[in-house]
C-alpha cells in the first residue's frame, strides 16, 4: 500500500473531518500567543493545503499539519526549536485525538513539523506541501511569498499568481 492510499483506504472523508476539527479545537483551546501563528494562520495553512492537494499528496497530514506546526511555540517571534518540540508532542497525541491516523502519516507529518522551519524542500510531495502551504502565508508578517522558494510547483504557481498588496495592506 502506497503512503496516499492509506488515508482513502483506512478513512473515508467524514472521519477525516472529525479529526481534523477535534485536533484544531483541542489546539486553540492550549493556545496562549497572540494571532501571528494562530488559529486564523492555522485556518489559512489549512486552506492552502487544499489548493496544494494531488494525488501524490497525503490530505490528512497536511490538514493535520496546519493546526499542529506552530502549536508548541513558546513565543510568537523567533522560536526555532519549535518544528521539532511539535514532533515530539505529536507522540502524545496517538493513543487520543491521533487514534486513528495510520502510523505512517505519523511520522509524515512528525517530519513536516519537525523539518518545516529549516528546509526548503524535501522532494516527498506531502511534507513539500506542508511547507508551502505555511509559506503562501507569509504575508501576514510583511513577508511576500517568493515563488521561486516554494516547494512545490502549485505552491510556486500561486505565489506567482497572487496579488499579496491587499493582504499586505490588511495586516498594517
Amino acid at each position: 500500500m502506497k503512503t496516499n492510499d492509506t488515508l482513502e483506504d483506512l478513512m473515508n472523508e467524514h472521519d477525516m473531518e472529525d479529526i481534523i476539527r477535534e485536533i484544531r479545537q483541542y489546539v486553540h483551546s492550549l493556545w496562549t500567543l497572540g494571532p501571528l501563528h494562530g488559529i486564523s494562520h492555522w485556518d489559512r495553512v489549512y486552506e492552502h493545503g487544499k489548493q496544494l492537494a494531488t494525488p501524490e499528496v497525503n490530505s490528512l497530514v497536511v490538514a493535520l499539519f496546519a493546526y499542529l506546526h506552530d502549536s508548541c511555540r513558546l513565543a510568537d517571534g523567533m522560536d526555532m526549536g519549535h518544528g521539532p518540540r511539535a514532533a515530539e508532542w505529536i507522540d502524545t497525541l496517538r493513543n487520543t485525538y491521533l487514534k486513528d491516523v495510520p502510523a505512517e502519516d505519523l511520522e509524515l507529518l512528525k517530519e513536516a513539523c519537525r523539518l518545516h522551519t529549516t528546509t526548503p524542500c524535501t522532494g516527498n510531495p506531502t511534507i513539500d506541501a506542508c511547507f508551502d502551504a505555511d509559506r503562501l502565508d507569509l504575508w501576514r508578517a510583511g513577508i511576500i511569498p517568493d515563488p521561486d522558494r516554494m516547494a512545490t510547483k502549485k505552491g510556486r504557481e500561486i505565489a506567482s499568481t497572487t496579488d499579496y498588496e491587499p493582504l499586505l495592506d490588511s495586516c498594517l
